[in-house]
């Protein structure tokens, strides 16, 4: 089976968190994971990136299919379930609004910053190691901090499904695909 550039792009997803381990600033490279597939859906029509090159994507089928860390069950229905997808998509919309409504809080002076990584969007994980005062705005800093959270998080819960399940279960509930799904169907119903 040939290789291509794009198989390997899941070590993008193990120097991301690496990185934000040791740099929480470096957690606004993250943001490349949000916007590439939405240019696909926006401008392509398509869900290219989601069957790719998304890296996670590509470290759970490495993890679970090559290094056999997933027991391959079946996926249960009702993650596939459009109630369940479109109500985690809302869910995560939610949690990335209260994250930017905090980097907006520290942006105003109206709140301190806070170093800490919150895993399951519950957890305060303290994270003093991975910034140290710099030039950069403290919102620029709370903002790493709480998207980090949000990346870790997913990035937790794909791996427990991978483990679950399928290697590609998160997949099938991934808020981006959901977006990206949708934004692909309104797009061929416009033609």
């Amino acid at each position: 089976m040939k290789r291509h550039w794009y198989d390997y792009l899941w070590i993008w997803t193990i120097l991301y968190f690496s990185l934000g381990f040791f740099n929480i600033l470096f957690a606004w490279l993250g943001m490349i994971d949000f916007l590439v597939p939405l240019g696909f859906a926006i401008f392509g029509g398509n869900k290219l990136f989601c069957n790719h090159f998304c890296g996670r994507g590509q470290l759970c089928m490495k993890l679970g299919h090559e290094l056999k860390y997933s027991r391959n069950k079946p996926t249960p229905a009702w993650l596939y379930s459009p109630w369940f997808r479109y109500g985690f998509l809302l869910f995560f919309l939610t949690m990335f609004g209260n994250m930017l409504f905090q980097t907006w809080l520290v942006g105003s002076r109206a709140a301190s910053l806070r170093q800490s990584v919150t895993l399951f969007w519950t957890f305060q994980l303290p994270w003093h190691w991975a910034y140290t005062e710099s030039s950069v705005p403290e919102w620029v800093a709370q903002f790493s901090f709480g998207f980090y959270s949000i990346m870790l998080t997913s990035f937790i819960l794909g791996l427990v499904m991978m483990a679950l399940y399928k290697p590609r279960t998160w997949c099938v509930f991934c808020p981006m695909g959901t977006m990206t799904q949708g934004i692909c169907k309104l797009r061929c119903r416009k033609k």
